[in-house]
């Protein structure tokens, strides 16, 4: 059975909504990638790498409003440093990732 997540557990979670604003190609990457650079309003811009270049160019994402977490430290990436996690799920094609329905102010946080 799956452990029950307490709703003071789920507050520690920044998932939140910011706009891609960055796209670079990642070809130091082992699987392809793309590095991202998202602002997340007053929470800043932050970088990430991100494992969707099997459904995503480019211009399908500047621009995009996506989710990220945003409280997690600071990852290395080869020779990038990720500082968001970007949302998604894993398909048979690849990741799609988490997007808004309709936009709201960057920063903003999932309830």
């Amino acid at each position: 059975m799956e452990h029950a997540l307490t709703w003071a557990e789920f507050e520690k979670v920044h998932l939140c909504a910011g706009t891609v604003v960055r796209v670079e190609p990642f070809p130091e990457a082992r699987k392809p990638a793309w590095k991202l650079w998202v602002d997340f309003g007053p929470h800043g811009v932050r970088k990430t790498s991100a494992q969707i270049r099997a459904l995503y160019e480019e211009n399908d994402l500047i621009g995009r409003q996506i989710v990220g977490v945003i409280n997690f430290p600071p990852k290395q990436v080869g020779p990038f440093i990720s500082e968001f996690l970007l949302t998604g799920f894993p398909t048979e094609d690849g990741v799609v990732i988490t997007t808004l329905e309709r936009p709201v102010p960057d920063g903003t946080r999932l309830a």
